[in-house]
């Protein structure tokens, strides 16, 4: 069995160890141009030529959970592509946002401000019940982070493409539902996958169907938000601010009005990262899976993006 591995974000160096010492019996190596055929591909944003050279995969790892670059590229015909399940990523998804949720409502960056300018300040302590959190987006992220939510007892919502029930959480299915479910929200947390229905999804119209004062945290994609409308919703003062851990461009560009709003906390794409060693064990099982005929979580339908 030969195994290649790229990523544009790593050298490699600390995976391959890693998968062959879970694929002792396999050919582990870097993808380079012209190298071997491979039955296997472990990748994060690799280059077309991987997959104009690569034709005789038998599948496609991809070592994180969003699939949005790699589904841009013409991939081999019939190949499967599959994504990661977890590995690790869904606690520390739930933690960043429950983090961003409580500091927003507990107003801890006024009370951060106040006390760097030597400001002994007092705030009437809000109620939950005015500050219902709505989860875009329910899969194993989404639904992971709208449980941790709620147990810092926040009414929450979610919304999903396709119906989905959850203990304690009032779900809004489809687009039908998505005013209601942005009308019935005053945090709204983006964590959909990016598909061509889903790109500019948090427009203008959308981000005005949020309550009044609310507040916008994506950790899913940049271009799910139209800049310019979230900064108009700022300025105006529908939006009370905003948390941004992606963005169209990255790194953020210099001079991107984002750093310097005041309204915004910037984070640089970091509230879930691949932890290698999980993801290693995931996919080796996932191999055997395939290699015994077996079917495999985590297939992603090109149709719909995920």
């Amino acid at each position: 069995m030969r195994v290649i591995y790229f990523s544009a974000d790593q050298d490699g160096a600390a995976w391959i160890p890693g998968l062959q010492a879970a694929l002792p019996g396999a050919q582990i190596s870097l993808w380079e141009r012209g190298a071997r055929a491979a039955d296997y591909a472990v990748v994060w944003k690799p280059p077309q030529q991987l997959f104009d050279e690569q034709t005789q995969l038998k599948a496609l790892f991809n070592t994180g959970a969003g699939v949005d670059a790699l589904l841009k590229l013409r991939l081999p015909d019939g190949v499967p592509v599959i994504r990661l399940d977890d590995a690790g990523m869904s606690v520390q998804m739930a933690e960043f946002v429950c983090h961003a949720v409580v500091r927003h409502f507990r107003e801890f960056a006024d009370y951060e401000s106040d006390m760097e300018m030597g400001k002994w300040s007092f705030r009437k302590p809000r109620s939950r019940l005015d500050f219902p959190v709505g989860v875009l987006g329910l899969g194993v992220l989404g639904e992971r982070v709208a449980k941790a939510v709620a147990q810092f007892d926040f009414p929450v919502n979610g919304w999903t493409r396709t119906s989905k029930a959850l203990p304690g959480v009032q779900c809004f299915v489809g687009d039908a539902q998505l005013d209601d479910f942005l009308a019935a929200s005053r945090i709204v947390v983006c964590l959909l996958p990016l598909t061509p229905e889903t790109e500019n999804l948090l427009n203008a119209q959308r981000l005005a169907r949020i309550r009044p004062g609310g507040y916008v945290i994506n950790v899913a994609r940049g271009a799910h938000i139209v800049d310019a409308d979230l900064l108009t919703c700022l300025d105006s003062g529908h939006l009370a601010g905003a948390a941004l851990d992606v963005f169209r461009v990255e790194p953020l560009p210099k001079g991107h009005p984002f750093w310097q709003h005041p309204k915004i906390t910037l984070t640089p794409h970091t509230s879930a990262r691949t932890l290698r060693s999980e993801s290693i064990a995931q996919i080796v099982g996932k191999i055997a899976a395939i290699e015994r005929g077996d079917a495999v979580a985590g297939t992603v339908d090109p149709n719909r993006g995920y």
